[in-house]
């Protein structure tokens, strides 16, 4: 692993940092945009054709010449990427946000991992090995997860007051925000927002085998954006055909699918990709819970919303259980790389004797035709 300098690693966490909250700022921009009267399916084709139009060039000029050749194979995995990690997850999650609230549709969200790691098992891409501790971390942390989970819907509690002001940007006087308050509401977000990170889940599995078929992560990554948005874009239609749905003026409506398009979706893939190439995936993944921290503030400031001891009890022990999954899953990836450079240690010194063996022999011969007869 390199060694990076102190400055380095500040870059690294700031670069995180900011991919978090650009996430977070998606969550809360979506209840702004619905409480405006726009709905989720319109909102999510804006998102994806805006993200297209700002990663295709940056994947043309990056990785120009060094796309493999375009397969069926190819185009039906970004098909499925661009329906289970975009199209589908993008309207599941956020109709979820509107049903519940931001906070606890982003709580749920951090159950990605522990999910990612149940659908691996069950697929069997990847192993249990409950005789290891990393495999018995991963079921613990997927344990304390699910309980936090639980937590967080069956229980309520006190009110958490945090803003002594607060600033709220909804309007409260459209059916886009006040549709919540109907009996059973609640209970279907909670639907939505579990099956939104199934769909998550599903993807990040089929991630590996994109990136071994087509291992260009910016053209894979418009790619899916590309597909996301013909998918998006032909649902809503089938719902939404009015124009003014679709009709976008200097307003928030404007300013909310712009941010989530090329801030939310299109920088926050290259500072998660870069920090991916720097640090490894896991670091990458440990900064997922700031996304949570920074809503539950932004919330309870920006949209009026109520913070209970529920939701953060819940919160603290999803998070717990994800820092143990991750501590598993860096335990199994320090092994695996541990196993990997003895294999390639071996194999060097079995080629060094033959090596060694075929330069004596070489000059065996050369010292014969150069002796005398």
């Amino acid at each position: 692993m390199e060694n990076y300098t102190g400055f380095q690693r500040v870059k690294h966490v700031g670069a995180m940092t900011l991919a978090a909250v650009l996430l977070g700022g998606n969550i809360i921009l979506s209840k702004v945009a619905a409480d405006d009267g726009m709905t989720m399916r319109v909102m999510v084709a804006y998102r994806w054709i805006f993200a297209t139009a700002f990663l295709g060039p940056i994947a043309l000029v990056v990785e120009w010449n060094k796309r493999p050749k375009l397969t069926w194979t190819v185009i039906l995995q970004a098909f499925l990427s661009g329906l289970l990690g975009g199209s589908l997850f993008s309207i599941l999650f956020y109709t979820s946000v509107i049903l519940t609230s931001a906070t606890f549709a982003t709580a749920i969200y951090n159950l990605i991992p522990a999910m990612t790691f149940v659908i691996a098992i069950l697929l069997r891409f990847e192993n249990l090995s409950f005789d290891k501790a990393s495999g018995k971390a991963k079921v613990m942390g997927t344990m304390i997860c699910i309980g936090g989970a639980m937590v967080l819907t069956l229980y309520k509690g006190l009110e958490v007051h945090m803003w002594p002001i607060k600033i709220d940007l909804l309007h409260h006087s459209n059916e886009a925000t006040s549709h919540k308050k109907l009996p059973g509401t609640f209970a279907l977000g909670i639907v939505l927002a579990i099956t939104s990170c199934i769909c998550y889940s599903l993807w990040i599995v089929l991630l590996a085998k994109v990136s071994k078929n087509y291992p260009c992560h910016y053209s894979s990554t418009a790619l899916m954006s590309l597909m996301g948005s013909i998918q998006s874009v032909i649902f809503a239609l089938c719902f939404d055909r009015e124009s003014a749905q679709w009709k976008l003026g200097w307003d928030r409506r404007l300013f909310v699918v712009v941010y989530l398009g090329t801030l939310g979706s299109g920088i926050v893939v290259i500072l998660m990709t870069w920090c991916s190439q720097k640090r490894g995936p896991l670091f990458v993944s440990v900064f997922n819970p700031l996304i949570l921290l920074f809503v539950a503030l932004a919330s309870s400031l920006l949209l009026d919303e109520t913070l209970y001891l529920g939701s953060v009890l819940g919160g603290f022990l999803i998070i717990m259980g994800l820092y143990v999954v991750l501590w598993g899953k860096g335990k199994d990836m320090k092994a695996s790389r541990f196993i990997l450079s003895k294999e390639a240690s071996q194999k060097n010194d079995l080629e060094a004797p033959q090596d060694q063996e075929g330069q004596v022999t070489g000059s065996s011969a050369t010292i014969k035709q150069g002796t005398p007869q």
